[in-house]
Protein backbone atom coordinates (compact mmCIF):
# COMPACT_ATOMS: atom_id res chain seq x y z
CA UNK A 1 0.00 0.00 0.00
CA UNK A 2 1.02 3.40 -0.48
CA UNK A 3 2.02 5.46 2.54
CA UNK A 4 -0.23 8.40 2.95
CA UNK A 5 0.42 9.59 6.31
CA UNK A 6 2.74 11.01 9.42
CA UNK A 7 1.26 11.97 12.33
CA UNK A 8 2.80 14.77 14.55
CA UNK A 9 2.50 14.55 18.18
CA UNK A 10 -1.15 14.05 18.25
CA UNK A 11 -2.41 15.71 14.82
CA UNK A 12 -2.38 14.69 12.00
CA UNK A 13 -2.66 15.85 8.43
CA UNK A 14 -2.63 13.71 5.47
CA UNK A 15 -0.56 14.27 2.39
CA UNK A 16 -0.24 11.52 0.24
CA UNK A 17 2.92 10.84 -1.53
CA UNK A 18 2.08 8.35 -4.65
CA UNK A 19 4.13 5.55 -4.00
CA UNK A 20 7.98 5.24 -4.83
CA UNK A 21 9.69 8.47 -6.52
CA UNK A 22 10.70 8.65 -10.26
CA UNK A 23 14.05 8.92 -11.80
CA UNK A 24 14.64 12.24 -13.01
CA UNK A 25 14.81 10.54 -16.73
CA UNK A 26 11.52 9.49 -15.78
CA UNK A 27 9.64 12.01 -14.05
CA UNK A 28 6.96 13.88 -15.97
CA UNK A 29 7.89 16.89 -18.05
CA UNK A 30 5.81 20.11 -16.84
CA UNK A 31 5.37 23.83 -19.05
CA UNK A 32 7.48 25.77 -17.00
CA UNK A 33 5.97 28.88 -15.22
CA UNK A 34 7.71 32.35 -14.04
CA UNK A 35 9.02 33.01 -10.59
CA UNK A 36 5.71 34.14 -8.46
CA UNK A 37 4.86 37.77 -7.33
CA UNK A 38 6.06 38.69 -4.02
CA UNK A 39 3.04 39.18 -2.94
CA UNK A 40 -0.76 37.96 -4.77
CA UNK A 41 -4.01 37.59 -4.32
CA UNK A 42 -6.25 34.31 -5.38
CA UNK A 43 -9.75 33.96 -5.34
CA UNK A 44 -11.41 30.54 -4.41
CA UNK A 45 -15.16 30.55 -5.99
CA UNK A 46 -17.03 27.63 -4.01
CA UNK A 47 -19.81 25.73 -3.43
CA UNK A 48 -20.20 27.78 -0.34
CA UNK A 49 -19.05 31.49 -1.75
CA UNK A 50 -15.75 32.98 -2.35
CA UNK A 51 -12.72 33.56 -0.32
CA UNK A 52 -9.64 35.26 -1.25
CA UNK A 53 -5.81 34.43 0.12
CA UNK A 54 -2.61 36.52 0.42
CA UNK A 55 0.33 35.07 -0.80
CA UNK A 56 3.00 36.09 0.59
CA UNK A 57 6.86 34.53 -1.34
CA UNK A 58 8.92 36.16 1.26
CA UNK A 59 7.07 33.38 4.15
CA UNK A 60 7.92 30.30 1.95
CA UNK A 61 9.58 30.85 -1.69
CA UNK A 62 9.32 27.23 -2.75
CA UNK A 63 5.57 26.88 -2.02
CA UNK A 64 4.75 29.88 -3.25
CA UNK A 65 6.21 29.50 -6.79
CA UNK A 66 4.41 26.16 -6.66
CA UNK A 67 1.41 27.54 -5.34
CA UNK A 68 1.24 30.11 -8.39
CA UNK A 69 2.10 27.55 -11.30
CA UNK A 70 -1.37 25.34 -9.61
CA UNK A 71 -3.17 28.46 -9.72
CA UNK A 72 -1.94 29.32 -13.38
CA UNK A 73 -2.76 25.07 -14.72
CA UNK A 74 -6.21 25.75 -13.04
CA UNK A 75 -5.13 22.63 -11.09
CA UNK A 76 -7.68 23.69 -8.43
CA UNK A 77 -10.87 24.15 -10.17
CA UNK A 78 -13.37 21.38 -9.45
CA UNK A 79 -11.38 19.97 -6.55
CA UNK A 80 -13.26 18.80 -3.65
CA UNK A 81 -12.53 20.12 0.03
CA UNK A 82 -12.33 16.64 1.23
CA UNK A 83 -10.90 16.78 4.77
CA UNK A 84 -13.01 19.65 7.28
CA UNK A 85 -12.18 19.22 10.59
CA UNK A 86 -13.86 21.84 12.43
CA UNK A 87 -11.82 23.87 14.74
CA UNK A 88 -9.00 22.53 12.83
CA UNK A 89 -8.62 22.73 9.59
CA UNK A 90 -9.77 22.46 6.13
CA UNK A 91 -7.98 20.59 3.59
CA UNK A 92 -8.01 20.07 -0.55
CA UNK A 93 -5.50 20.07 -3.42
CA UNK A 94 -6.04 16.46 -4.93
CA UNK A 95 -7.33 17.22 -8.64
CA UNK A 96 -10.80 15.88 -9.98
CA UNK A 97 -8.76 14.30 -12.76
CA UNK A 98 -6.63 10.90 -11.83
CA UNK A 99 -4.05 11.61 -14.77
CA UNK A 100 -3.25 15.13 -13.50
CA UNK A 101 -3.37 13.98 -9.96
CA UNK A 102 -0.75 10.92 -11.09
CA UNK A 103 1.50 13.40 -12.64
CA UNK A 104 1.78 16.27 -9.81
CA UNK A 105 2.50 13.68 -7.30
CA UNK A 106 6.07 12.51 -8.81
CA UNK A 107 6.67 16.20 -8.59
CA UNK A 108 7.78 16.73 -5.00
CA UNK A 109 8.79 20.22 -3.19
CA UNK A 110 11.76 21.01 -1.42
CA UNK A 111 10.64 22.12 2.11
CA UNK A 112 10.49 26.10 3.12
CA UNK A 113 11.70 26.71 6.77
CA UNK A 114 8.62 27.80 9.19
CA UNK A 115 8.80 31.68 9.29
CA UNK A 116 5.19 32.23 10.01
CA UNK A 117 3.09 30.94 12.66
CA UNK A 118 0.02 28.39 11.84
CA UNK A 119 -2.77 31.11 13.00
CA UNK A 120 -6.30 31.09 12.33
CA UNK A 121 -6.99 31.46 8.24
CA UNK A 122 -3.31 30.62 7.34
CA UNK A 123 -2.63 28.44 4.94
CA UNK A 124 0.15 25.55 4.73
CA UNK A 125 0.98 22.66 2.44
CA UNK A 126 0.16 18.99 3.86
CA UNK A 127 3.12 16.74 3.88
CA UNK A 128 3.92 13.06 4.34
CA UNK A 129 7.01 14.12 6.12
CA UNK A 130 10.25 15.85 5.15
CA UNK A 131 10.20 16.50 1.34
CA UNK A 132 6.90 15.39 0.48
CA UNK A 133 5.42 18.78 -0.25
CA UNK A 134 3.38 18.64 -3.94
CA UNK A 135 -0.33 20.22 -3.91
CA UNK A 136 -2.51 19.55 -1.33
CA UNK A 137 -3.20 22.45 1.27
CA UNK A 138 -4.72 23.37 4.44
CA UNK A 139 -6.57 26.46 5.83
CA UNK A 140 -6.27 26.27 9.23
CA UNK A 141 -9.52 27.04 11.06
CA UNK A 142 -8.02 27.47 14.58
CA UNK A 143 -4.63 28.72 16.18
CA UNK A 144 -2.55 25.20 15.60
CA UNK A 145 1.01 27.15 15.85
CA UNK A 146 1.70 25.33 18.78
CA UNK A 147 0.97 22.03 17.26
CA UNK A 148 2.18 22.41 13.57
CA UNK A 149 4.66 24.64 13.41
CA UNK A 150 7.79 22.65 15.19
CA UNK A 151 6.28 19.90 12.81
CA UNK A 152 7.72 21.92 9.88
CA UNK A 153 4.25 23.08 8.26
CA UNK A 154 5.05 26.70 6.60
CA UNK A 155 2.26 29.03 6.32
CA UNK A 156 2.60 30.50 2.63
CA UNK A 157 -0.77 32.83 2.85
CA UNK A 158 -3.64 33.55 4.43
CA UNK A 159 -7.30 34.09 3.74
CA UNK A 160 -8.11 37.82 4.23
CA UNK A 161 -11.75 37.66 2.87
CA UNK A 162 -14.63 35.23 3.22
CA UNK A 163 -13.22 32.80 6.32
CA UNK A 164 -16.74 32.63 7.25
CA UNK A 165 -17.33 30.83 3.93
CA UNK A 166 -14.18 28.70 4.69
CA UNK A 167 -15.93 27.68 7.77
CA UNK A 168 -18.95 26.32 6.39
CA UNK A 169 -17.73 23.93 4.50
CA UNK A 170 -19.55 20.81 4.79
CA UNK A 171 -17.78 18.86 7.61
CA UNK A 172 -20.29 15.73 8.42
CA UNK A 173 -18.64 12.77 7.11
CA UNK A 174 -15.58 13.46 9.74
CA UNK A 175 -12.20 12.47 9.42
CA UNK A 176 -10.51 10.73 6.55
CA UNK A 177 -10.66 7.15 6.40
CA UNK A 178 -6.60 6.71 6.41
CA UNK A 179 -6.88 8.61 10.05
CA UNK A 180 -9.86 6.06 11.14
CA UNK A 181 -12.82 8.37 10.29
CA UNK A 182 -15.56 7.75 8.14
CA UNK A 183 -14.64 10.54 5.39
CA UNK A 184 -13.20 10.16 1.68
CA UNK A 185 -9.80 7.62 1.01
CA UNK A 186 -7.65 9.73 -0.32
CA UNK A 187 -5.96 6.84 -2.28
CA UNK A 188 -9.31 6.49 -3.98
CA UNK A 189 -9.56 10.38 -4.76
CA UNK A 190 -6.06 10.13 -6.14
CA UNK A 191 -6.96 6.87 -8.35
CA UNK A 192 -10.75 7.69 -9.34
CA UNK A 193 -11.29 11.31 -8.86
CA UNK A 194 -14.46 12.97 -8.77
CA UNK A 195 -16.21 10.00 -10.25
CA UNK A 196 -15.57 8.13 -6.49
CA UNK A 197 -15.77 11.54 -4.46
CA UNK A 198 -19.44 12.16 -5.75
CA UNK A 199 -20.63 8.59 -5.88
CA UNK A 200 -19.76 8.30 -2.46
CA UNK A 201 -19.26 11.48 -0.35
CA UNK A 202 -21.65 13.94 -3.05
CA UNK A 203 -22.11 16.75 -0.57
CA UNK A 204 -18.58 17.81 0.28
CA UNK A 205 -18.26 21.65 -1.23
CA UNK A 206 -15.87 22.10 -3.91
CA UNK A 207 -13.90 24.60 -5.52
CA UNK A 208 -15.51 26.09 -8.89
CA UNK A 209 -12.76 28.47 -10.10
CA UNK A 210 -9.42 29.44 -8.69
CA UNK A 211 -7.66 32.41 -10.31
CA UNK A 212 -4.85 34.84 -9.83
CA UNK A 213 -6.45 38.34 -9.13
CA UNK A 214 -5.53 41.35 -10.76
CA UNK A 215 -6.69 43.87 -8.37
CA UNK A 216 -5.64 43.10 -5.30
CA UNK A 217 -8.47 43.79 -2.04
CA UNK A 218 -7.31 45.41 0.79
CA UNK A 219 -6.81 43.17 3.98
Amino acid sequence: MKPILIVFITIALVGCSGGANKSAEEKPARKKTSQAPATFHAKFETTKGDFVMEVVRDWAPRGVDRFYELLQEKFYDGSRFYRVRPKFIVQFGISKDPKTSELWRQLKLPDDPVKQKNTKGSVSYAMAGPGTRTTQVFINLADNSQRLDSSGFAPFARVIEGMDVVEKFYASYGEVQALGGGGPDSAKIEGLGEEYLERTYPRLDKIIRATIMEDAPKP
